[in-house]
């Protein structure tokens, strides 16, 4: 069974930064693309960052140059880590695994969600 754990959410203040960790379990995590999504109050989920199997990266507009995706696959770990964030960076922010090594694939498996909060 396959099962995603994040960690490092939090209250942060504005232009300060965060690193989200999502460590999976249960399949061979190198093999496959994964992401971060985020949710916010009365928003539908947005995929915030991709990172493919080889490690090509995508970006929302809204977090490029400020957000950086990373992966470590002998931890089957992906990073988020999250600079110069803004109150509107405040959201519910899930790790995703896809079912493919491709971020063209679609979204297998979600993490539980941990809160970033940035105040003003």
């Amino acid at each position: 069974q396959v099962q995603l754990v994040e960690s490092g959410g939090g209250l942060v203040q504005a232009g300060g930064s965060l690193r989200l960790s999502c460590a999976a379990s249960g399949r061979t995590f190198s093999a496959y693309a994964g992401g971060w999504y985020r949710q916010a109050p009365g928003k539908q989920r947005e995929l915030v960052a991709g990172i493919n199997s080889y490690a090509l990266t995508n970006y929302a507009s809204s977090v490029k140059g400020r957000f950086t995706i990373s992966r470590d696959n002998a931890k089957n770990t992906v990073y988020l880590q999250m600079n110069s964030l803004k109150p509107e960076d405040t959201a519910v922010y899930y790790c995703a695994l896809y079912s493919g090594s491709s971020l063209y694939t679609k979204v297998e498996y979600w993490g539980q969600g941990t809160q970033v909060t940035v105040s003003s």
